[in-house]
C-alpha cells in the first residue's frame, strides 16, 4: 500500500477483508517488501510530489516496469497512466498502463456522485461505484482490456492491463470486495 496520501485506511481495511497482508510502502527499502502495490485515491499531484521527495518515483517505475502487480483507484489511475490531460506543469506519473487519462474529468468535488458500473468478466450485480473528482480513461493502447464504463457517459473507468489494474472510482468506500480480491488473485499469480 503506497501510504504517501490518500484513502490508506480504506485500502488497508479492504485488503484484510480480501485475505491480504498489507504493508505501507512510505520509502524505497519498504517497497522491496511488497508483492504487489495499491496506489490509493486522494490527490494526484500530492502523492507525485510525495513520491519525489520520498524518493519513489524511481523505484516505483522500476518496479511497475519488471512487472509488480499495482491497483490504482482514482489518483492512483492517473499516477498508472503513460500519458495524462489536464495535468499540472511537469506533472509525472509512474506510468505502466498503454492509456491516456483526463484529470478531474467528472468535475469538481462538488459534482461527485455514485454509479452502478458494469464490471466485465466479473460475477455478480453492478458494483457501486464512488466518483470524486475522477478522472476518465481518454483512449486506451491495444493491450489495454476495458472492464467498466459510466453508463450516463459511456467514459471508460475501470482497466487492466496485464499485472496492472486501475479505476476512476474508489471501491475502497464501498462493501463490495470484488476488485481488491481480483488484486488479491493477480498478485498471488504473480508470485
Amino acid at each position: 500500500m503506497l501510504a504517501l496520501q490518500g484513502d490508506v485506511a480504506e485500502h488497508l481495511r479492504a485488503l484484510a477483508a480480501a485475505g491480504a497482508a498489507a504493508v505501507q510502502v512510505r520509502r524505497p527499502e519498504q517497497l522491496d517488501e511488497v508483492d504487489g502495490l495499491i496506489i490509493p485515491g486522494g490527490e494526484s499531484t500530492t502523492i507525485w510530489k510525495l513520491a519525489v521527495a520520498f524518493d519513489l518515483m524511481e523505484p516505483v517505475r522500476k518496479r511497475i516496469e519488471a512487472g509488480l502487480p499495482a491497483f490504482g483507484c482514482c489518483a492512483g489511475m492517473i499516477m498508472l497512466a503513460d500519458r495524462l490531460v489536464d495535468g499540472i506543469d511537469g506533472q509525472e506519473t509512474f506510468g505502466g498502463i498503454d492509456m491516456v487519462v483526463r484529470r478531474n474529468a467528472f468535475g469538481r468535488q462538488v459534482h461527485s456522485f455514485e454509479s452502478d458500473i458494469e464490471l466485465q468478466g466479473m460475477a455478480g450485480p453492478p458494483l457501486r461505484a464512488v466518483f470524486i473528482r475522477a478522472p476518465w480513461v481518454e483512449q486506451t493502447g491495444p493491450d489495454v482490456e476495458v472492464l467498466g464504463a459510466d453508463a450516463s457517459t459511456s467514459r471508460i473507468v475501470a482497466v487492466r492491463q496485464g499485472a496492472l489494474l486501475a479505476t476512476a472510482f474508489h471501491p475502497e468506500l464501498t462493501p463490495d470486495l470484488r476488485l481488491h480480491k481480483l488484486f488479491v488473485d493477480i498478485v498471488k499469480e504473480q508470485a
